[in-house]
């Protein structure tokens, strides 16, 4: 079983941590800072560093309860103490693209009703799929001043850890279009805007708005009848 460290600090940019198997180009350690790929966002990058060899860390996957880190270059053995260094500048801007959308998504939920039916990231980007019937230009424009509102209210951002029952009694807590939580996980981890969202969410965010900066909405489309399309420029 691999611990998640950033599941209770987005901040922390390295680690310690031991080699409990090796499988082809990857390896699988007790304990990890890297953000395994899912629901939207992309894997951290790095590098480990142990006794005698350094490698870069390229992808980073979940598989049952182990995080493998898929390495180029050499391999170290299982047994071996690792120290593992983030690509910084890469995992922040995914957190601050990550932390906008949870902001459009409050304000469309908020103002509009509207559900999530799909997301994705980048360093610098995101889009986001919402269930409605309507886009127009007019529309995009109304949102990001809204979003741009919201974040330079510079809200607090919490990570709580809630046991299932009681997160499920909060009203509106799933907010897609399907509950993708497993039935056997019995802690919800729970990202909270202050005032504004609150999210089940295994990723990794900012502790406030204002850390997002601003976004601009470079484009809106039509992906059915009642799925639509906003894209987002984060900027400074």
């Amino acid at each position: 079983m691999t611990i998640l460290l950033y599941h209770t600090d987005s901040y922390l940019r390295e680690m310690d941590a031991i080699v409990t198997r090796v499988e082809g180009a990857r390896v699988a350690l007790d304990r990890t800072v890297f953000y395994a790929q899912g629901a939207g966002q992309p894997a951290d990058h790095g590098t480990l560093h142990w006794d005698g060899g350094q490698a870069r860390v390229v992808e980073v996957r979940k598989l049952g309860d182990e995080v493998l880190h898929t390495l180029e270059g050499p391999l170290p053995p299982a047994g071996a103490a690792v120290d593992g260094v983030l690509d910084w500048e890469r995992r922040y801007a995914l957190m601050r693209a990550h932390t906008a959308t949870h902001v459009l998504d409050g304000v469309i939920w908020r103002d509009f009703g509207a559900l999530v039916t799909g997301s994705a990231m980048e360093p610098g980007s995101a889009r986001q799929d919402f269930e409605s019937e309507h886009m127009s230009a007019d529309f995009a424009v109304e949102v990001e001043r809204r979003t741009n509102a919201e974040l330079a209210a510079d809200r607090q951002v919490r990570v709580r850890m809630l046991p299932r029952a009681e997160a499920f009694a909060i009203p509106d807590l799933i907010r897609t279009k399907i509950n993708l939580l497993p039935a056997g996980i019995e802690h919800i981890r729970v990202i909270e805007i202050v005032g504004l969202d609150m999210q089940t969410d295994g990723g990794t965010h900012v502790a406030r708005t204002g850390e997002v900066g601003t976004i601009r909405l470079v484009g809106h489309e039509s992906k059915g009848r009642i799925n639509k399309r906003l894209r987002l420029a984060i900027g400074n």
